[in-house]
């Protein structure tokens, strides 16, 4: 080999040993690492990349209701549940599952605040807690149907962001920013919006990587408004003086690149440098909330104080979109000043938890889809409305309800689906999904998202340690009932 070492060897090797060897580490090459080079830009692993086929969508604003709301008191009307209030749960509706709540289960809740409307050429039900959200009834797909694993909020959560129960895969939009890539390069394909005092439940690693080369990680944007920590240039610092240091620094990580290819970190540093610099302009300005009117801002709830932070993120989120994010996850905090309630978690006192929780939300999501049907943008973005799991028709405290992964609601919106339609339906209680072969658990949520982007879940792969791996694991199917 002319005294090439074998590592040199390995590491310029095309597609032999060295190039099988290296699959894993550059973005985009999958199983057939001969078809997928040819899509991939590897000295820009954002690069624009296309679909498997035509997409109904260009992003996904992922609304993730933190703590797990009561589906049956939002939106799944039950008449035997209210005509049986009090009552014990028959243990026919008990088959098959394992509860947790302490001393077994308790009598049947309902709340006697809680009353019942049908909306829209759909019929749709709403309670009395979303009269906003009510009127877009015809824009809405339920699907009553949802399952998932898991009954802890920090595993479902886990689960419902990257499909495992356990740290260390991709989260659905880092998926996305790697079979995708960019459609703005001076902004993230990936962000992370969320309200109240303190970042997330659990944090980064609902938004993270995973095994996926470092660089299709969200970036998390922070209320306020800077965005970002540190994004600033320091006032005593020129730009022409930034610029010459980027460069330096450029010339010094790809002498080191070069010398580490299996390096997915270093590469993303690369990257976010350059991201950063440009990022300093668009980042701030597409947050900025100034130039909208005050109608707009109306629309959103930001002139209430309950539903003012919520409202602003979400008014973000619709920025963000206009700009080509690709997918923007959303994460529901708690009212600013709000200290006693900080989630949807209502294991008593539900009514009360709700009703703010509820209020908070209600008018922002409304606004949001409106605003994006006036706009023109609600048939290329997928609104998702999910949580961890959702809550039990029994009490809890007497006054709340415990977790229930075996039946529930979650909802989307935008272009490619059924608007006004339900999919599948819970027992005549709410406990668990009446027909089996009707439920949908996360995998199957993710692999309609990506169908909707275009994407095939069962294409969209990565080797990873020699195994190929996809968003779905080794379970998901398209629900295809739903789509228009």
């Amino acid at each position: 080999m002319d005294n090439k070492s074998r590592r040199d060897f390995l590491k310029n090797t095309g597609l032999g040993v060295g190039g099988a060897a290296l699959a894993g580490a550059i973005p985009g090459l999958s199983v057939n690492a001969a078809v997928a080079a040819d899509l991939v830009d590897p000295a820009d692993p954002l690069a624009p990349k296309e679909p498997h086929f035509p997409a109904k969508i260009k992003s996904v604003i992922w609304l993730h209701q933190n703590g797990a709301p009561s589906t049956l008191d939002l939106y799944d009307y039950k008449p035997e549940l209210v005509k049986n209030a009090g009552k014990p749960v028959p243990e026919s509706f008990l088959k098959g599952i394992k509860t947790s709540t302490q001393g077994g289960v308790n009598g049947l809740f309902v709340s006697k605040e809680r009353t019942w409307k049908q909306y829209g050429e759909s019929g749709a039900w709403f309670s009395n807690l979303l009269p906003n959200l009510a009127n877009h009834a015809d824009k809405l797909t339920f699907i009553k149907s949802s399952v998932t694993i898991g009954a802890t909020h920090d595993i479902s959560i886990l689960k419902l962001n990257t499909g495992d129960l356990n740290p260390g895969r991709p989260s659905l939009g880092a998926w996305v920013s790697y079979a995708l890539g960019t459609a703005n390069p001076d902004l993230p394909p990936y962000v992370v919006l969320y309200n109240g005092a303190s970042e997330p439940r659990a944090g980064s690693v609902n938004w993270h990587s995973g095994f996926l080369p470092a660089v299709y990680q969200g970036t998390a944007f922070r209320p306020g408004a800077s965005p970002i920590y540190y994004l600033d240039r320091p006032e005593l610092r020129s730009a022409l003086q930034q610029r010459n240091s980027l460069d330096l620094l450029n010339k010094l990580n790809q002498i080191g690149a070069s010398d580490r290819p299996l390096d997915t970190e270093l590469k993303a540093r690369l990257r976010s440098y350059e991201l950063a610099d440009r990022m300093q302009v668009a980042a701030p300005e597409a947050v900025d909330l100034t130039k909208e009117s005050d109608a707009t801002k109306k629309l959103y709830g930001i002139d209430d104080p309950v539903s003012s932070s919520y409202g602003t993120t979400l008014l973000r989120a619709r920025r963000l979109v206009e700009r080509g994010v690709r997918f923007i996850q959303v994460v529901s905090g708690a009212p600013d000043g709000e200290t006693e309630i900080t989630s949807w978690d209502a294991h008593d006192d539900l009514d009360k938890n709700h009703g703010l929780m509820a209020k908070m939300v209600d008018k922002p999501i409304a606004g949001l889809l409106e605003d994006l049907k006036a706009l023109g943008l609600l048939e290329t973005t997928l609104v998702v409305w999910t949580s961890e799991f959702s809550r039990t028709p029994w009490g809890e405290s007497g006054t709340g309800r415990d977790h229930n992964p075996w039946g529930y609601t979650q909802w989307m919106a935008g272009g490619g689906l059924k608007a006004g339609f339900t999919y599948g339906a819970t027992d005549e209680l709410g406990v668990q999904v009446a027909d089996k072969d009707t439920a949908v658990d996360t995998y199957d949520l993710h692999a309609t998202v990506l169908q909707l982007l275009g994407l095939n879940h069962l294409k969209t792969t990565f080797i990873n340690n020699g195994r190929s791996e996809r968003p779905t694991v080794v379970f998901g199917k398209v629900i295809k009932d739903i789509l228009a």
